[in-house]
């Protein structure tokens, strides 16, 4: 067998939250690129079809399934969609965002549940169900909690602290979880990203330029991410060829959180 071999994923499917744009995208490219179908989840249709197009184009299958899974109600609808289809073999929770920018002082409480619902709760939700239905499977299978590196460290010159909180707890639910689930081969990995220029930080960027520039000036590397890096570490994650890794937190960052 070719080492190559350990990462193909013919037959196998992913559901993936925030899949269409961003990270997300090329997560769902890279993983489908490796023989995987995929179920997206987002709320912009347009960009959800733009990417099952592109997998379909891989010769591979794509669904799209449109919500909001910052809001439970809709993401566990999501999920429940997506199960129905058939079986679920890697599930990546990708749906996140600092988005407020909002001191811990000033933060109404609406506004933190809701960003915590987004950052966190469907996190839960996800992991819930579709690891649930993994379990009763009896298959095992592979679930990525794309958390970020403010899950270990605050983010410099900007407050909206809900992000670190969520981001922190994620990566714990993640080695809690995978202790739990490992007797039932169900891994449970967590990719903590630094700087990539999303959509997201190009918004930030305009916004507020000066925490952007001061970001890209403390990476060892001299710069952020591209989207397309995270691909492979995702393939990994989602293949045979790390199924003896779980309750790993891997760090991709540029080399921001060594100073």
């Amino acid at each position: 067998m070719s080492i190559l071999d350990r990462f193909r994923l013919t037959g196998k499917r992913l559901f993936i939250t925030g899949g269409s744009r961003g990270l997300g995208r090329e997560m769902a490219l890279a993983i489908a690129d490796a023989g995987a179908d995929v179920i997206l989840v987002g709320r912009d249709v347009p960009s959800l079809e733009k990417t099952a197009g592109d997998i379909r184009a891989l010769g591979r299958q794509a669904w799209t399934v449109p919500g909001d899974v910052g809001i439970p109600e809709q993401c566990e609808a999501a999920c429940n969609i997506a199960l129905a289809l058939g079986p679920i073999d890697i599930l990546i929770n990708n749906v996140g965002g600092r988005r407020e920018n909002i001191p811990t002082q000033d933060m109404p409480l609406d506004k933190w549940r809701a960003l915590m619902d987004l950052n966190l709760t469907s996190c839960f939700l996800c992991t819930k169900l579709i690891g649930k239905a993994m379990i009763d499977r009896g298959q095992g299978g592979r679930i990525i909690n794309i958390a970020s590196i403010n899950s270990l460290v605050a983010g410099k010159g900007i407050a909206g602290r809900h992000y670190e909180t969520a981001k922190g707890a994620m990566l714990q639910f993640t080695r809690a979880t995978a202790a739990d689930w490992a007797p039932h081969r169900i891994t449970v990995n967590a990719i903590l990203p630094g700087g990539f220029m999303t959509e997201p930080n190009q918004r930030w960027s305009k916004l507020h330029p000066e925490v952007i520039a001061t970001f890209r000036s403390q990476i060892p590397m001299g710069d952020f991410g591209q989207p397309e890096d995270l691909g492979p570490l995702a393939l990994y994650l989602a293949s045979d060829a790390s199924r003896y890794m779980t309750g790993a937190a891997l760090v991709i960052d540029g080399g921001y959180t060594l100073w």
